[in-house]
C-alpha cells in the first residue's frame, strides 16, 4: 500500500549539509504493522513528516525520492492534491496529543473536520459519526467527551481523541508516532490493543514510530532499525529479536534489562551518542561506535542487502548467527 524509495532530506545550514534522511527504503503491506525504531535524533519523526508532507517551508521543497501510495507519488503531488489524502487515505497519530490538539476547538469539532471535509458530511451527522469514533476507541460517555476542550481530558483520553480523528476517515495508512509516549503502562496496553483492533478491522497498515522494542515486540509484523538518517537493518520481529545481523540492533537489544537470577554487574550499553546530522562519517554512521569496525568502514556507506528471505541489513560485517 505504501511504497517508499530512496526517501532523502538534506538540509543545508552553511557551512555544512545536515543528513537528517538519508535515502530510506522500504515497504508497507495492508494489514501489516511496520516498526520503525532508533534512538532520539535517527530520523524517525522526519521521516513520519516527510511522508505526510508535513514539514514547513524552507524544509518543504528539500525532500527527494519516491513514495507511492496506492500508485501515486506523493512527492510530486500538489498541496491541494496532497490536502485531498490527508487525513482520507494516509493519516497521523502525533507524538504529543497536548500539543497537536487545537485547544479552542471541542473535541468532538475537531474529529468531525476531516469528515466533513474529506465525506461531505453535515456537520450534524459529522459530529454523530465523531460520538461513534469516541465509543469506538474506548471513552465513556462519548457525547459528554465530545463536548469538551482537549485541556479537560486526561493524557490517555486525549491520546484515543488522537487515534480517532487519524481513523475518522478509514484511512488505508495510519502513521503512529510514539502513540504511547508519557503514558503508564496500563494505558499503553490499551492504546496499543486498541491500534490492533481497528486495524483487524478496517484493514489499515501501520507504521509505527517508537523507541520502545517491547512495544515492537507486542505489536509489529516487521521492524526497521533506524540508525543516523538509515536503516540499517529490516526484518521480520521474530528473527530479528531471535538473530539480530547488524551490530547497531544487536546493542539495542543487549541493552533491555532482563530478569535473571544471576543479573550482571552492569547493564550493556552502546558506547558513544549518534553523531548529529551534520558531524556524520563518510562512510558507516556507526563505525565510531562498533567493536566489528573494519578499515573500510568508514570509507564507503554499506547497502541494505538481502541476507535472508525479508530479511535486510546495511554492514559490512554483520554479525554471525
Amino acid at each position: 500500500m505504501l511504497s517508499v524509495r530512496d526517501l532523502t532530506l538534506h538540509i543545508p545550514v552553511p557551512p555544512h549539509v545536515l543528513r537528517a534522511v538519508d535515502g530510506i527504503s522500504f515497504d508497507l503491506h495492508r494489514g501489516e504493522t511496520l516498526g520503525l525504531v532508533g534512538e532520539s535524533g535517527s530520523g524517525k519523526t522526519l521521516t513520519a513528516l516527510t511522508l505526510m508532507r508535513l514539514l514547513e517551508p524552507p524544509l518543504d521543497h528539500l525532500p527527494h525520492g519516491e513514495v507511492l501510495l496506492d500508485g501515486r507519488d506523493l512527492m510530486r503531488l500538489t498541496e491541494t492534491q496532497m490536502s485531498a489524502l490527508r487525513g482520507r487515505s494516509l493519516s497521523m497519530v502525533f507524538q504529543e496529543p497536548m500539543t497537536s490538539l487545537n485547544p479552542v476547538m471541542t473535541v468532538g469539532r475537531q474529529i468531525a473536520e476531516p469528515l466533513i471535509q474529506h465525506l461531505s458530511l453535515s456537520s450534524r451527522a459529522a459530529l454523530a459519526r465523531a460520538e461513534e469514533m469516541l465509543r469506538l476507541v474506548g471513552i465513556p460517555d462519548p457525547a459528554r467527551v465530545a463536548r469538551a476542550y482537549p485541556h479537560l481530558l486526561s493524557g490517555g483520553m486525549r491520546q484515543r481523541a488522537m487515534i480517532a480523528i487519524a481513523l475518522a476517515c478509514r484511512p488505508s495508512v495510519l502513521i503512529a508516532d510514539e502513540p504511547t509516549t508519557a503514558l503508564d503502562v496500563t494505558v499503553q496496553a490499551q492504546i496499543l490493543e486498541l491500534l490492533a483492533e481497528l486495524q483487524r478491522e478496517m484493514g489499515s497498515a501501520i507504521l509505527l514510530i517508537t523507541h520502545d522494542l517491547a512495544v515492537i515486540a507486542a505489536t509489529a509484523h516487521r521492524v526497521a532499525v533506524m540508525y543516523a538518517g538509515r536503516i540499517v537493518e529490516e526484518a521480520p520481529v521474530a528473527a530479528l529479536f531471535a538473530a539480530p545481523r547488524h551490530p547497531y540492533a544487536r546493542g539495542l537489544l543487549a541493552s533491555i534489562p532482563r530478569i535473571e537470577r544471576t543479573p550482571p554487574p552492569t547493564l550493556p550499553e552502546i558506547p558513544g551518542m549518534v553523531p548529529g546530522p551534520a558531524d556524520r562519517p563518510r562512510g558507516c554512521t556507526f563505525t565510531p561506535r562498533c567493536g566489528r569496525a573494519l578499515s573500510g568502514c568508514a570509507t564507503e556507506p554499506p547497502p541494505l542487502t538481502a541476507i535472508a528471505p525479508s530479511h535486510r541489513v546495511a554492514c559490512w560485517n554483520p554479525v554471525d548467527v
